[in-house]
């Protein structure tokens, strides 16, 4: 449905940078100045139907990659095409493509919601309609049919004649989102709608927003840099770092077998222990650490004798008071250092040799700072992550 091929996007390094560009120009010198890569040959599908979800820290290129979708950035290079239509396409003067952001028929929902303040909630959802070309505009009764089910499907029909500005929060959100999809466009952009929300709200309306997405059946590109929006909310995610992806896939999948550490960090919390591969028989990898032998179900060609870095997720560390006597693999005594209660579970601070390692238990579970306990970790659930 919306393919994007090989997008590049660069920048000026930093204001001091452009100055001198600026000022050597001046002075009939036209170096071209230092450039830095927001997005560095991203390419990816997304297919019809999907929640298809940018996630990464501030400042690695997915918002970028959204506004040139829509139109409002122009790429140095690449190619992005929604279906047959090509939207932009750097090529030949002559061949090329960049269709302005208004043809290009997609609905965006900004972070600050861009809603108008003068207008009513009618008004603000009915705009994208009556601003059309007079060919294409609809008449005024199917403005008004059109506006009232949108706003009855984001349960805001009883608001239509209120003042924008009043309001709440998620109500705001609901009115951008509605005057968004009214078009009916053939894709949504999303960057970060709820992140200017409380967390209960927010919690609240990503499971609302995913219902939408799903019950309208509408394409939709997500940005976010909240690792739990995006494993709630997609149905595919691109995790970014420096301007490109680093890992495509299903939620899970990037959740239970990261592809690096950085990934690993950013979604989710991870135990990392460093070692050296003792054994691969093409199902399982002994790694030898400092704290002990761990084994991990992979089918990764790892060498004997190289280095190897073992994933481990909190809630993947089973916690007890009683062995089991070395009759499972993986299981490890160590001393609970410190615990933290966090209402929906318990994380553990356990400290075996040099290593802490972290557990996050059902909120039942609750054991003192002090106390001996042996850690159980199933091969099924660890990962092995690049030394680099």
């Amino acid at each position: 449905m919306l393919a994007i091929d090989n997008l590049v996007k660069t920048f000026e390094a930093d204001r001091k940078t452009r100055k001198q560009a600026k000022a050597a120009r001046a002075n009939g010198d036209n170096t071209e100045p230092a450039r830095v890569f927001a997005v560095h040959n991203v390419s990816f599908e997304v297919k019809q139907g999907e929640m298809f979800t940018l996630l990464g820290p501030s400042g690695c290129g997915k918002t970028t990659t959204l506004r040139s979708i829509a139109g409002l950035e122009k790429p140095d290079s690449g190619r992005i095409s929604v279906g047959e239509r090509v939207l932009f396409e750097a090529a030949e003067a002559k061949s090329a493509v960049n269709m302005p952001a208004n043809e290009r028929g997609l609905g965006m929902v900004f972070q600050s919601y861009a809603i108008w303040p003068h207008m009513s909630v009618f008004d603000n959802v009915g705009f994208p309609l009556q601003v059309r070309k007079r060919s294409e505009r609809p008449s005024k009764a199917e403005i008004a049919d059109s506006v009232g089910r949108v706003l009855e499907v984001m349960e805001l029909g009883h608001l239509a004649d209120r003042q924008a500005t009043k309001l709440s929060g998620g109500q705001q959100q609901r009115l951008a989102l509605a005057r968004a999809i009214v078009t009916q466009p053939s894709l949504l952009l999303l960057d970060e709608p709820l992140s200017n929300l409380d967390a209960k709200l927010r919690d609240s309306l990503r499971f609302e927003l995913k219902r939408l997405q799903k019950d309208l059946g509408i394409t939709s590109i997500y940005v976010t840099h909240d690792q739990v929006e995006a494993l709630a909310l997609s149905s595919h995610i691109a995790v970014m770092r420096e301007g490109k992806v680093v890992q495509l896939g299903k939620p899970r999948d990037i959740y239970t077998n990261p592809n690096s550490r950085f990934v690993a960090e950013f979604i989710g919390t991870s135990n990392f222990l460093k070692g050296i591969v003792a054994g691969n028989d093409g199902e399982c990898v002994t790694v030898d650490t400092s704290e002990g032998r761990l084994r991990v179900r992979s089918s990764s060609a790892v060498p004997v004798g190289s280095e190897a870095i073992v994933s481990i997720r909190p809630e993947a560390v089973e916690i007890g008071l009683i062995g089991a006597g070395g009759t499972v693999p993986n299981e490890w005594t160590g001393e609970v250092i410190t615990r933290a209660f966090l209402g929906d579970s318990v994380d553990h601070v356990v400290k075996v040799g040099a290593a802490k390692v972290r557990n996050r238990s059902n909120p039942t579970v609750s054991i003192a700072p002090g106390t001996k306990v042996y850690l159980r970790m199933d091969p099924d659930k660890l990962s092995l992550v690049p030394v680099g």
